[in-house]
């Protein structure tokens, strides 16, 4: 078994095995001291694995109550969450009980912010299900929905008490889902490894993606270190999400992925850094080059003055800039304020 402790304010470790979903229950008895928990899943996942791994909780001796709400980004708004922590109410749940987030990147975000606003905060754990959850999102303690306004603008740092990734559940991954979970892998490897850029590039990494989801996992666990609470660091985290967030409001969070529209944003951030000067010459077509070997869009119909229009809301914006990630090459990436009357300058609109 691989391990990773994440040491922030309340340590927790990321467990890496394949057949770890089997032994789930023993593995939460071990963090949770527990007497009921709430399962939370989404209707495509829950068919799957929820039967599974909620035998293997009440082995362990917990009573356990299941919630599956509709799959989809579409779902992750405030509504929804004020249903789970209203359905965990109905069960009685103590600050001494838990939550079981089983799923993707909108399962984790919504369960966790539902751990988080509930009794003012009980303790979850992450099981990810998909490429995107187990590299990135179940990792560093951001939980959050999504409002009219904008993506992830109301949410917590709540960190988990235990991730546990059994990369075998990627096998009933659709193609369109892997090659979503791969922009974010890619994003990795654009701002903290060139080596990782080098291998997605030169390898079928289906036959290494446990040693890819640990690579991925201990860059984002060095900087979480750091930065738990974005003030600083973690901000690099973000590289290609500021125009892909921008991109996925602009398609009312349907009918595009979010590791698709984080790739449009690196190629389109990079070809600006390029424009400017502060970006390795072809560093944007080494990156479109990858997206395309993973399937993923290099651009999107909407033009890039409607993308920058769309920006305004980002979390990055701090009223009078917004905070890019830039790359100085592949592997180096930095934070890049940008005035706001500039930003049209920074993706050459006239």
């Amino acid at each position: 078994m691989k391990k990773l402790t994440v040491r922030v304010h309340d340590d927790y470790n990321i467990l890496i095995e394949r057949g770890l979903l089997e032994k789930s229950g023993e593995l939460v008895k071990e963090v949770l001291a527990a007497k009921k928990l709430t399962l939370i899943s989404d209707s495509n996942v829950y068919p799957l694995y929820g039967e599974k791994v909620k035998k293997s909780l009440e082995q362990a001796g917990y009573e356990v109550f299941v919630y599956i709400f509709s799959a989809g980004e579409v779902s992750k708004k405030a509504s929804v969450v004020m249903d789970m922590v209203e359905y965990m109410a109905s069960k009685n749940l103590t600050r001494r009980d838990g939550v079981i987030a089983l799923g993707g990147g909108v399962c984790g975000d919504m369960a966790g912010f539902a751990a988080a606003i509930y009794l003012r905060g009980i303790k979850f754990v992450q099981i990810p299900t998909s490429l995107l959850a187990q590299v990135d999102s179940s990792v560093g303690g951001k939980t959050a929905v999504d409002l009219p306004q904008g993506k992830n603008l109301c949410g917590a740092f709540h960190q988990p008490s235990l991730v546990i990734i059994d990369p075998d559940v990627l096998d009933t991954l659709s193609s369109h889902f892997f090659s979503d979970g791969m922009g974010e892998v890619i994003k990795y490897g654009c701002i903290k490894s060139s080596e990782l850029f080098q291998t997605l590039e030169s390898c079928d990494i289906r036959k290494n993606i446990d040693e890819i989801i640990y690579h991925c996992l201990d860059i984002k666990r060095e900087i979480v270190e750091k930065d738990e609470k974005e003030q600083g660091e973690r901000a690099l985290l973000n590289f290609g999400h500021t125009c892909g967030h921008a991109i996925e409001k602009l398609w009312n969070f349907e009918n595009i992925s979010h590791g698709e529209a984080v790739g449009i944003g690196m190629v389109l951030i990079s070809r600006a850094g390029e424009q400017i000067g502060i970006t390795e010459k072809n560093t944007s077509s080494r990156i479109a080059a990858l997206l395309k070997k993973y399937n993923l869009s290099t651009s999107d119909c909407h033009s890039t003055e409607e993308i920058v229009g769309a920006m305004k809301a980002d979390k990055k914006n701090t009223g009078s800039e917004i905070q890019f990630v830039m790359l100085s090459s592949i592997g180096n990436s930095f934070i890049y304020p940008v005035k706001h009357d500039k930003i049209k300058n920074l993706f050459a609109i006239n």
